[in-house]
């Protein structure tokens, strides 16, 4: 017996090479030659554990006069003797002993070798349980950091592979979550009509809660722009389909902008995003429009607002990651500090990367990232001669100058639409610094050329619209109106007989051919095939009459 337990220590003690015990209860059968691990299993709450951790001695199984399932399943197991394995006073196993093949009862040197035996075996059975257990942990940390490193991959693919070019435009983006997987979002997105749509976004939390309800909520973003044209009815509808099924302690707050890249108009709704930096040559505010985080509140509405962003202007999207970064102090990055960073620095691709190097100033150099942090930056560039040079649409040239496009659009042909054209030319000419009289002739001009377009060119179609093309050069400004009455024939301007119209003898109608051609410098007209255009010129140069009213 003696043998058997000296082998059973080595096993214990790491003395074997063979497999060593590192389960929490053994049976040792004597008159074998190898150890017979069988396992007995059994929760600290049975009577027997309490027993056993609280005696530290060989007990025998058979004497145990408890209620008690653990004891009961050690004695049909054969146990005759169970010794508790302790370590730090905790069991950590049982090493049992069946019944002695010649009958003889455990003699006092068994139970002194035992003892001995035992006192050295709890604590490798511990650490053996610890190894076994920080390889499981291990493992599974292992997994959890692929799985996370795999998301991270994932969520990566749903933001823009890169910017969009906007001839005119500069736009750059930044993006640094505080873990592998983040709740920040930013997004771009084609419209009708050469707009483009600029989604930034938070969620409430961080880690993988955050991703994935970050994840739900651009899908159904991307879904509602691409049917709706108004931005705040884009956050109405996604918070609409998103408060049902986001968990109730999680938010997600959006800032959604649709920028017109031809006449600079940005419209614009807040769903409880960081208000964006809007820098002009006024200074610096704040683009307000109130609404409630999506997620949070059934049937919540937005207000929507626009303004139109003038060459050099520049607009900063941001999350809150930047303003509440705090230093060693605890002091906070803060709103007012980047109000005053946004308003020193001339805008363009550099701002972001400004931004980022006075935040690693104020926090150091070795701050811990506590938030996700993302950057959108919008900027109108300023107007500037390019070396192209197109012609006219009457095939001359109206200069010697390079012609540079201030904008291109259409407009639906809808009674009313003219006043659209005309607005968004206005905007276009506004580097330009027309003298107001003559810009009010320009703007008369271009409504009543539109309306006719839409009108008689293309009879209100509405799957006809009417195409605007505003361009510059050093000496003259031209804007052509096209339209889809290519084979009609242009009448000539006749002189309305104000007499004959006030009697009912002639429409009311007709001012406008005549009006046109005295509203600006040239009308050139051109018919190519099924479009019609008119062009109008304005030489860029004081006139005797730019006083009068027009």
């Amino acid at each position: 017996m003696t043998a058997r337990l000296q082998a059973l220590w080595r096993m214990l003690s790491g003395h074997d090479k063979r497999e060593p015990v590192a389960l929490p209860v053994g049976l040792a059968e004597e008159g074998t030659h190898q150890m017979a691990v069988e396992t007995v299993e059994f929760t600290p709450s049975d009577p027997t554990f309490a027993y056993l951790e609280g005696t530290g001695t060989a007990v025998e199984v058979d004497k145990l006069d408890l209620d008690s399932a653990a004891a009961q399943t050690l004695r049909e197991a054969g146990v005759k003797i169970a010794i508790p394995l302790m370590s730090q006073g905790e069991l950590v196993g049982l090493l049992n002993l069946g019944h002695r093949l010649g009958e003889q009862e455990y003699s006092i040197d068994d139970r002194r070798l035992l003892r001995d035996l035992v006192s050295q075996a709890g604590p490798a059975v511990r650490v053996a349980q610890q190894v076994r257990q920080q390889e499981a942990e291990a493992g599974d940390r292992q997994r959890l950091e692929h799985e996370l490193e795999l998301g991270r991959v994932i969520q990566q693919t749903l933001l823009p592979e890169q910017v969009p070019q906007l001839p005119g435009w500069q736009l750059n983006a930044h993006y640094r979550p505080a873990r592998q997987l983040s709740g920040d979002y930013y997004d771009f997105i084609d419209l009708p009509g050469g707009r483009l749509g600029i989604f930034i976004g938070d969620v409430t939390g961080k880690g993988v809660p955050a991703a994935l309800v970050m994840a739900t909520t651009r899908a159904i973003l991307r879904a509602a722009a691409e049917q709706l044209v108004s931005p705040s009815e884009v956050l109405k509808r996604a918070n609409d389909l998103l408060f049902p099924d986001i968990p109730p302690t999680m938010f997600v707050t959006c800032l959604y902008a649709v920028l017109d890249p031809d006449s600079g108009r940005l419209q614009y709704a807040n769903a409880g995003h960081d208000l964006p930096i809007h820098r002009s040559g006024d200074g610096i505010d704040e683009l307000w429009a109130t609404g409630m985080p999506l997620g949070l509140m059934p049937g919540s509405t937005y207000e929507e607002k626009e303004i139109s962003l003038l060459p050099g202007e520049c607009v900063l999207f941001y999350s809150d990651g930047l303003v509440e970064a705090h230093n060693s102090q605890r002091e906070m990055f803060s709103l007012p500090r980047l109000r005053e960073l946004v308003a020193a620095h001339p805008g363009g691709a550099d701002l972001i990367d400004f931004l980022l190097g006075k935040l690693e100033e104020f926090t150091g150099a070795e701050w811990e990232q506590e938030d996700d942090l993302t950057f959108v930056t919008l900027q109108r560039m300023e107007v500037t001669v390019t070396d192209t040079e197109p012609s006219t649409q009457s095939g001359q040239s109206i200069a010697e100058d390079s012609w540079l496009v201030l904008a291109e659009f259409d407009v639906q042909s809808e009674p009313g639409n003219e006043r659209e054209a005309m607005e968004r030319v206005a905007v276009a000419v506004q580097d330009l610094n027309l003298p107001g009289p003559r810009l009010e002739r320009l703007k008369t001009a271009v409504a009543e050329t539109t309306m006719n377009a839409m009108e008689h060119g293309n009879q209100y179609s509405s799957d006809l619209p009417a195409s605007i093309k505003v361009m510059a050069s050093k000496s003259a400004l031209s804007v052509s109106i096209t339209d889809h009455g290519g084979g009609q024939e242009i009448p000539d301007p006749i002189t309305p007989d104000l007499d004959a119209k006030l009697a009912g003898l002639q429409s009311p109608r007709g001012w406008g051919l005549f009006l046109i051609p005295n509203m600006v410098d040239e009308m050139r007209t051109t018919v190519e095939g099924v479009h019609h255009t008119i062009e109008l010129i304005i030489y860029l140069k004081e006139s005797d009459d730019d006083s009068e009213t027009p």
